[in-house]
C-alpha cells in the first residue's frame, strides 16, 4: 500500500500522457531519437490506448489496416502482417504490444496511473504533474497523447445504478468477455460502437432490444481476409502509399473522387455510388463526389441512395423507415461502417425501439422504462452512448497554465488552440491530435506522427537556440479558431444537431467545431510554412531558470 501513496518527486525532460498510438511513438521519438529523459503514464494496465478499453463485441478499425499503422520504421512496416483488410481490436492491440516490445517502450511507462493534475510553474518554467498514485513529476515539456475518444460520455439516464442486471459500457468493456447467450440484452446508442456491437450481440443474445434515438447512415465496411499478393504489393510500395496518404484529405490514398454529384446523369451517379458501396470503407463518403459535404443538393443524392439501400436490406418496412436518417445530412456525423448490421433487424429476436418518439424516462431495477410507461425488462444493459470527444480527455486532467489559468476556463466557450496542437497560456504543452486539428478526419496514426514530429522538431530547435519555452501567441490562436470556424461554416457539418464533431452530443458542452476541415494536405502545408517562417505565431523564449543556469 505504501507504494501506491508515495509522494516521491522526479524530474525529467519530457512527460508523456498515454500509451496508445500517440504515447508509444512519443516515447520512442523523444527517448530513442532525441536522447531525452522521458516518463509516460497511462491509466490502463498495458499499452493500447483506446484499443485497450474498447474491446466490445465487433470492435474494429474503420481505416484499412495497411494504412492504420505506423510509418516511421521501414522494418516494422515490412515485418507486421495484418490478417484482415479492416483489423479487429485484438489484432490492433497485438500490433501495439509488438511495437512496445520491439522498441522496449514499457520500461518508460507507468501503467495503472492516472494523471490527476498538471500545473505550470512559471518561475521554474516547468510542468508539475500529479497522479492518483501520489506521484509528483516535473518536466520542461509535456506531450499529451490522451487521445480524442478516450473519455466515455457519462450516462444521462436516471436510475442506472439501480439496475439489478449487468451494465456494460462499450468504451470501458470488461477484459473477461461476458456471455449474452440466451439473455435479454438492451443496448442504448447506434453510433459506430453501437452498430458494431449490435451486429455481434444479435448472434448470441436470447433477445436484443435496440433503443435508437438518432439513426445513422451506416454503409458496408467490405472486410475480407488479407490478400497475400496485395499485401506483397503494398509492402513493396509502402513509401509511395504513405506519400499518397499524407497528400489525401482523409489520409488514405483514394484517387477516384469525381467533382460533383450534380454534374453527372442519374445513371452515372448510381453507378458511382454502387461501385463505392460495394468496395466498402469510406469510399462512398470521401471517394465518390467532392461536393457531398459542401452542397446540400449533392448530399441529398447520397443520403437518398443510402436510404434506398437500407430499405432493400430490412424486410419490415416500418423498421426500415426507423433506420433511415432524415434530419441531418450524410457525413456530418462520422459515417459508421457495418457488416450485416441491417440484417440483424430481420431476426425475430431483435427489436428496434424508437426513443426519439418515446424517450427513455429512467433505468429501473428491472430494465428500461420509456416516457409512456412501457418497461422493457432486461438481464443486461449495454451503453454505447459515445464519447466526450477531443476536449474531454484534456479537460479531465485539471490542467492549469500561466497565471493560474485553468484550461477549463480558457475553453469555457469551446476549445481555443493554435494548429490544434497548443493553447496560449499553456507553454510547452503539446496536445497531440488536439481539437481543431485534422485528427478525426484524418488517418490517426499518420496524424499522430505529424504532431509528435512537429513537437520534437520544435523542442530540438529550442535547445539548439538556447531557448526552452514555446507558446502560441494569443492573436495567432484567435485567428486559427476563426479559420477553423469559417471552414466549418462552408460545409454542412454545423447542420447536424447531435454530431460530436461540433460537441453537440454532450449536454452543456459548448457548440464549436472540433476538427480542422481544410484537409490534411492543407494542414501539413500550413505547419511547414509556420516552421519555415521561424515558428510564426509562436513565442520562443528562454526562461529565467535557463538564464540562471
Amino acid at each position: 500500500m505504501a507504494a501506491s501513496t508515495t509522494t516521491a518527486r522526479t524530474t525529467h525532460d519530457v512527460l508523456i500522457i498515454g500509451a496508445g498510438f500517440a504515447g508509444l511513438y512519443a516515447v520512442h521519438k523523444f527517448r530513442d531519437q532525441l536522447g531525452l529523459d522521458v516518463l509516460a503514464f497511462d491509466a490502463a494496465g498495458d499499452v493500447g490506448g483506446t484499443w485497450y478499453w474498447n474491446r466490445y463485441p465487433g470492435a474494429r478499425v474503420d481505416i484499412e489496416s495497411v494504412h492504420y499503422s505506423y510509418s516511421f520504421d521501414e522494418d516494422l512496416q515490412q515485418e507486421w502482417h495484418w490478417t484482415e483488410k479492416f483489423c479487429a481490436q485484438p489484432e490492433i492491440l497485438s500490433y501495439l504490444g509488438h511495437v512496445a516490445d520491439r522498441f522496449d517502450l514499457r520500461r518508460s511507462i507507468r501503467f495503472n496511473t492516472r494523471v490527476t493534475g498538471l500545473t505550470w510553474d512559471d518561475d521554474a518554467a516547468e510542468w508539475e504533474l500529479r497522479t492518483d498514485r501520489g506521484g509528483v513529476h516535473r518536466a520542461k515539456y509535456v506531450i499529451s497523447g490522451a487521445g480524442t475518444l478516450s473519455v466515455p460520455k457519462k450516462p444521462e439516464f436516471p436510475g442506472v445504478e439501480d439496475f439489478r442486471g449487468e451494465v456494460y459500457l462499450t468504451g470501458n468493456w470488461p477484459h473477461d468477455e461476458p456471455s449474452f447467450e440466451g439473455r435479454r440484452v438492451g443496448i442504448i446508442g447506434v453510433g459506430s460502437s453501437g452498430i458494431q456491437a449490435i451486429s455481434e450481440l444479435a448472434k448470441t443474445a436470447g433477445h436484443l432490444t435496440v433503443f435508437q434515438r438518432t439513426p445513422n447512415y451506416a454503409t458496408p465496411i467490405g472486410n475480407e481476409p488479407t490478400d497475400p499478393a496485395e499485401e506483397a504489393a503494398n509492402k513493396a510500395g509502402y513509401r509511395r502509399i504513405r506519400e499518397a496518404s499524407r497528400n489525401h484529405f482523409l489520409g488514405v490514398p483514394y484517387t477516384d473522387v469525381q467533382p460533383s454529384a450534380l454534374a453527372v446523369s442519374a445513371e452515372e451517379r448510381r453507378r458511382v455510388f454502387d461501385d463505392r458501396w460495394n468496395r466498402g470503407g469510406f469510399r462512398l463518403f470521401i471517394d465518390a463526389f467532392g461536393d457531398i459535404l459542401f452542397d446540400k443538393a449533392a448530399n441529398d443524392t447520397a443520403a437518398d441512395y443510402i436510404r434506398d439501400r437500407i430499405r432493400e436490406r430490412v424486410h419490415d418496412p416500418a423498421t426500415a423507415e426507423l433506420l433511415c436518417p432524415t434530419d441531418y445530412p450524410y457525413g456530418t456525423k462520422r459515417p459508421p461502417l457495418e457488416t450485416d448490421y441491417y440484417e440483424a433487424y430481420n431476426r425475430d429476436d431483435v427489436e428496434l425501439v424508437d426513443v426519439k418518439a418515446n424517450p427513455v424516462a429512467e433505468i429501473t431495477p428491472r430494465g428500461v422504462r420509456l416516457a409512456d410507461g412501457t418497461e422493457h425488462e432486461l438481464d443486461c444493459l449495454v451503453l454505447a452512448t459515445g464519447f466526450d470527444a477531443c476536449t474531454g480527455p484534456l479537460l479531465a486532467m485539471n490542467i492549469v497554465g500561466r497565471d493560474r489559468l485553468a484550461l477549463t476556463e480558457h475553453w469555457a466557450d469551446g476549445p481555443q488552440t493554435y494548429l490544434g496542437l497548443m493553447s496560449a497560456g499553456f507553454p510547452n504543452l503539446f496536445m497531440i491530435t488536439g481539437p481543431q486539428s485534422p485528427s478525426v478526419l484524418y488517418n490517426m496514426p499518420l496524424a499522430i506522427e505529424d504532431h509528435v514530429d512537429f513537437a520534437a522538431d520544435a523542442i530540438a530547435h529550442l535547445r539548439q537556440s538556447t531557448l526552452d519555452v514555446i507558446e502560441p501567441e494569443a492573436d495567432a490562436e484567435r485567428a486559427w479558431v476563426e479559420h477553423t470556424n469559417e471552414l466549418a461554416q462552408a460545409t454542412l457539418l454545423p447542420t447536424s444537431p447531435t454530431s460530436w464533431y461540433m460537441g453537440a452530443n454532450i449536454p452543456g458542452k459548448p457548440r464549436r467545431v472540433l476538427v480542422y476541415l481544410g484537409g490534411a494536405p492543407a494542414y501539413r502545408a500550413k505547419c511547414a510554412e509556420i516552421v519555415h517562417n521561424g515558428y510564426q505565431g509562436f513565442r520562443l523564449t528562454g526562461s529565467a531558470a535557463l538564464v540562471t543556469a
